[in-house]
């Protein structure tokens, strides 16, 4: 049975497409089969990340709109069988989506595919709540910082209240994805520690992502990290996030320190 995943978060520049690309391909090298979809109407930064810019022809908007089929718009991954791309319109503005258009997609996309990545714009506009709608499960992604983990809480009570899972009363899986983790900062009081993040948002932990440059140099290629540089910090630390998307019980280590959180990944629920 396909799932449906949105990556979302209430502030911008936390690393969203970065982490959409770095589990999409993760997931297809697992063997699955499965869509990255680019939300983020006007801006459309997925097809750099995924190296696909130039071969976007049909988008999101084109065939929510009927000027292509789904079949058109959709960019097969070269590297990594398995994987697609279906882009946004760079053209367009956010209103162009409906929620008609939106789920129609959506569900043909289910029956194409096991996994359907949704990465969501920043915010809580129509663009995001449009993307988390129909998901499934969510991968809320926050920086180690105080707003950023503020605007995380919000997104969070929209996940429990405005997608399609909450209208029918049933609870959304949730993940939390910390990216952009330095230990040394951390125990110098620059940013906020692990611990200190899951207390506040309270959702079981997928990851931490170190801050690196592999990142950058990954996006700047047009490459997932996980496949650009799998064995470096961060490559290993989104791999075994899609590991545990899978279902797979793996500790994880907190960047920089020796000791794990297993239990903190699957024992923390929302109340």
């Amino acid at each position: 049975m396909s799932k449906v995943l949105v990556v979302t978060s209430g502030k911008g520049g936390v690393g969203k497409t970065t982490s959409t690309a770095a589990l999409g391909a993760a997931l297809a090298q697992l063997g699955k089969k499965v869509v990255v979809v680019d939300f983020d109407v006007g801006l459309r930064n997925l097809d750099l990340v995924m190296g696909a810019e130039r071969r976007v022809v049909f988008d999101l908007i084109n065939v929510i709109q009927g000027d292509a089929k789904l079949v058109q718009a959709l960019i097969r991954d070269k590297r990594i069988e398995g994987l697609s791309l279906l882009p946004a319109s760079q053209t367009r503005d956010k209103d162009a989506l409906t929620a008609e258009g939106v789920g129609r997609v959506i569900a043909e996309l289910r029956e194409k595919f096991d996994w359907v990545l949704c990465d969501s714009p920043a915010g809580i506009e129509k663009g995001a709540t449009l993307a988390m709608h129909h998901a499934d499960a969510a991968v809320v992604v926050t920086n180690p910082e105080v707003s950023s983990v503020r605007d995380s809480d919000r997104i969070i009570g929209m996940l429990d209240s405005k997608t399609a899972r909450a209208e029918r009363g049933e609870r959304i899986e949730k993940h939390l994805l910390l990216t952009r983790y330095d230990a040394g900062r951390a125990n110098r009081g620059e940013m906020l520690k692990v611990d200190d993040v899951l207390e506040i948002l309270s959702i079981p932990l997928l990851g931490i992502i170190p801050e690196s440059e592999e990142v950058l140099k990954a996006s700047n290629v047009g490459s997932p990290v996980t496949l650009n540089s799998p064995q470096s910090g961060p490559g290993r630390a989104y791999f075994d996030a899609a590991r545990r998307l899978l279902g797979e019980q793996l500790p994880v280590t907190v960047p920089g320190e020796k000791r794990s959180l297993l239990g903190k990944l699957f024992g923390r629920r929302v109340a």
